[in-house]
């Protein structure tokens, strides 16, 4: 046997280890990644369109499941409050327990005297057609309203029901980190509410799956295609090591 056909043999066993171990650790990443998000995250359709246009009327989204008692101002959250209906609701979480909320100050809302920046609001809209009187929202609990102020079966609506509308926290069944469908991506962080004690949330873990998804496909895709690739170039070299003949 030649040196260089030694040599090929050498390289084409350590390529298919590499290839399988490839192959192997791309199929950890991309279903590891789905299972994860399964755990992780719930997919809603949104049927109304009070969160526009921030959400559309059926669009597909991503949330996350969390408790309710992670949930900061700010955030957008799937609930369910048999008081407003069976079906569970997306709104933005705008006071949480303690906080005073009142609109409008120069077509702003108002959390204990700060104007709230909203940009995800419609353009050139103030942040409630018919204001909101000043409300206290009680403890363990959250004021919620739409991002589509105009319509939205909100808080602001509820203000004499018990609790001055507010939803208790453990209402709160995931918290929407992402628009699935149409592919429009993670939703916006709330600046607004930064400068606010407690701060606002950090995106939960879906970019970190996303990726751990596409490196799988990678690999399982660049480690399939190493054996022909492999094959054909031992092939061609091969040949052009043969002694041409007389």
């Amino acid at each position: 046997m030649s040196r260089t056909r030694r040599t090929s043999e050498g390289r084409g066993t350590v390529g298919s280890t590499l290839s399988s171990i490839a192959v192997a650790l791309g199929c950890v990443l991309f279903l590891g990644g789905f299972v994860w998000g399964a755990i992780v995250y719930q997919p809603y359709t949104v049927p109304t369109d009070s969160m526009t246009p921030t959400i559309g009327v059926g669009d597909r989204v991503l949330a996350q499941r969390i408790d309710g008692s992670q949930v900061k101002r700010g955030d957008v959250v799937v609930f369910h409050e048999a008081s407003w209906g069976d079906m569970p609701m997306v709104k933005r979480v705008v006071g949480i327990g303690g906080d005073k909320i009142a609109c409008c100050t120069d077509g702003k809302l108002t959390v204990n005297g700060k104007k709230i920046e909203e940009p995800y609001l419609p353009a050139g809209k103030n942040a409630s057609l018919t204001g909101i009187r000043s409300t206290t929202v009680p403890k363990g609990r959250l004021f919620l309203l739409g991002d589509e102020r105009s319509g939205s079966l909100d808080s602001s609506v509820h203000l004499g029901d018990p609790y001055h509308g507010s939803v208790e926290r453990g209402a709160v069944r995931a918290r929407v980190d992402a628009i699935a469908w149409p592919m429009n991506g993670m939703l916006a962080r709330p600046t607004g509410f930064e400068g606010l004690p407690g701060g606002i949330s950090h995106p939960g873990p879906l970019k970190l799956m996303l990726g751990a998804v596409v490196a799988g496909a990678v690999l399982v895709l660049g480690g399939a295609a190493y054996g022909p690739i492999a094959r054909r170039s031992g092939r061609s070299r091969s040949r052009a090591a043969e002694p041409a003949r007389a």
